[in-house]
């Protein structure tokens, strides 16, 4: 699998990354020192980091399930990270063995394991790109093999948009790609909220001490990364509470969760 020409992925060990201190957070092996101090970091300022950490992974899986069991059959993974846990392939492919998946990151050791891990699934590939090259994404020649975008698509941004500032312009990366999706296409999103509690201002600034980025937004803020699309229910809200396409399941209250419970939110909107 070429990486595209146009984005030309650094391996430097000597400094942290997203996907590596994620993977350090998760317990897993796929990382180096320095990532290990910005894990360090996180727990400095945030003790249950790793907590938070695994609950992202659990939302993309509840996030990609729900997609699939609305019938979707092909995802687009953007910042996909190290395959620690249980990953998107594994969970569409458990409702769907037929499902297709591309991985997008932008740090080469997750390509290098990535390949490895999928040397045998001919459903489901890992390209280096960069969502801050969002047309480099939808060109990339495995990408267009494995997706057809006349059908629709689960897109995640998983755990991605903290590491952006505003003035990135990220919101525009995903519309670029959502624009390329058809009607009926999902968009799964996992963010760090700001409700006004100390923990969540602590995570951010772990995230700014440890990679330089990982800003916290208000719940208005992280609805606009939906771009307008209409969010599925249970709508937006943390991640122990979120659990989309189970309207009977029992719901914790807000204020029977622990404070680092309360540091991430997610959503699923549809493309009408």
């Amino acid at each position: 699998m070429a990486a595209n020409a146009n984005f030309e992925p650094t391996f430097d060990i000597s400094k942290p990354t997203i996907a590596r201190v994620y993977d350090a957070l998760l317990g897993g092996k796929d990382n180096f020192a320095a990532d290990r101090e910005g894990a360090d970091a996180y727990l400095k300022y945030v003790p249950n980091a790793g907590d938070c950490a695994k609950e992202n992974r659990q939302a993309l899986v509840k996030g990609v399930k729900y997609m699939a069991g609305k019938g979707i059959d092909q995802f687009l993974d953007i910042g996909a990270g190290l395959p620690t846990m249980e990953n998107t392939h594994q969970a569409a492919q458990s409702i769907n063995p037929d499902a297709k998946v591309v991985y997008v990151d932008n740090d080469p050791i997750v390509l290098a394991h990535g390949r490895s891990l999928l040397a045998t699934d001919k459903s489901t590939t890992i390209v280096t790109a960069d969502l801050r090259n969002p047309q480099d994404i939808l060109d990339h020649p495995d990408v267009k093999d494995m997706l057809d975008f006349t059908r629709p698509i689960g897109l995640m941004v998983v755990g991605l948009h903290m590491h952006f500032h505003d003035d990135e312009g990220a919101d525009e990366w995903v519309r670029l790609i959502m624009d390329a999706c058809p009607s009926g296409s999902y968009l799964l999103i996992t963010d760090f909220v700001d409700t006004g509690e100390p923990l969540q201002k602590a995570m951010e600034q772990a995230g700014l001490e440890s990679l330089g980025n990982g800003w916290i937004r208000t719940p208005e803020r992280i609805e606009e990364h939906f771009l307008g699309l209409p969010l599925e229910p249970p709508g937006l809200d943390f991640l122990a509470r979120w659990f989309p396409g189970e309207p009977d399941r029992e719901i914790p209250a807000v204020e029977d969760l622990e404070p680092w419970q309360r540091i991430l939110m997610a959503g699923v909107a549809r493309k009408p």
